[in-house]
């Protein structure tokens, strides 16, 4: 997934790796482990929903989708071209429930289709991911009292603590800690987890899925531009493509790491 995030912004000129990259696990064991889906039916009806709420983000979420079987992994590339389905957010790609790149606005639109599978009795899970930049948005919490207050149990909200967002440091542009006290105020199940750890990841889904009668907040710490050694930690790759240079050194340093994976 990391690969195909490079890959796309590289063929993009443009693009957001450094927030792609730091959710990549999450977007891993999402599309292969925990959702309900089809990639050979994609508009199943009773497939679990996933809102990407932080949408400039799409470079993660469009190689989780190709890499699962929605659409060839040789389209990545084509990020942001003209002629494209792949643009620079989630818009009209197999898998993609709902377009996303104002912020704030994902994790409403996921708290109402939670709202909706609860009325119309649809065994339905709904996921979405926010950014740590993004829940400086007031329209997030709104939807998280919303979320509360219909005691939406089935609905999963993600939050990738990087630290840091296109102007900074969060803790200095606007700091929102503590996350997790706030979420608990709002009334949610939370779970806090090293967000690369696949272990934890399991374990807070398993989390969500015993919680009754209150949404789960999963709050995931992550480097931002994790995998890829110049980009991590660094708030530039927030919304800027490798070159060419910079793009062979980053596809050498995740070859040697898939090469490691594949030899355990």
């Amino acid at each position: 997934i990391r690969m195909g995030i490079i890959e796309s912004t590289h063929g993009a000129k443009a693009g957001h790796p450094g927030g792609s990259l730091s959710a990549a696990e999450m977007f891993a064991y999402l599309y292969n482990r925990e959702l309900r889906i089809d990639p050979k039916q994609p508009k199943m009806e009773s497939r679990d929903r996933f809102v990407l709420s932080k949408g400039h983000t799409a470079p993660g979420l469009y190689s989780a989708l190709a890499y699962r079987g929605f659409f060839p992994v040789s389209d990545l590339p084509t990020l942001r071209h003209a002629d494209s389905y792949l643009q620079g957010h989630p818009n009209l790609v197999p898998g993609v429930d709902m377009s996303t790149g104002s912020l704030g606005q994902g994790v409403s639109c996921a708290a109402g289709m939670a709202k909706g599978a609860k009325y119309l009795n649809e065994d339905v899970n709904v996921y979405t991911l926010l950014g740590d930049g993004e829940i400086e948005e007031g329209q997030v919490w709104e939807a998280f009292m919303f979320a509360a207050h219909f005691k939406l149990d089935n609905l999963c909200v993600i939050i990738d603590i990087n630290g840091l967002q296109i102007d900074g440091p969060t803790e200095k542009v606007m700091n929102s800690a503590p996350v997790d006290a706030k979420m608990e105020a709002f009334g949610f199940n939370v779970v806090t987890i090293d967000g690369h750890d696949f272990d934890q990841i399991e374990s807070a889904f398993a989390a969500f899925r015993a919680c009754t009668g209150k949404p789960t907040a999963i709050l995931m710490h992550t480097t931002k531009g994790k995998g890829v050694s110049y980009m991590e930690n660094q708030a530039g790759w927030h919304g800027k493509a490798p070159n060419d240079e910079e793009y062979e050194k980053a596809m050498t340093e995740l070859k040697a790491q898939l090469a490691e994976v594949e030899a355990m």
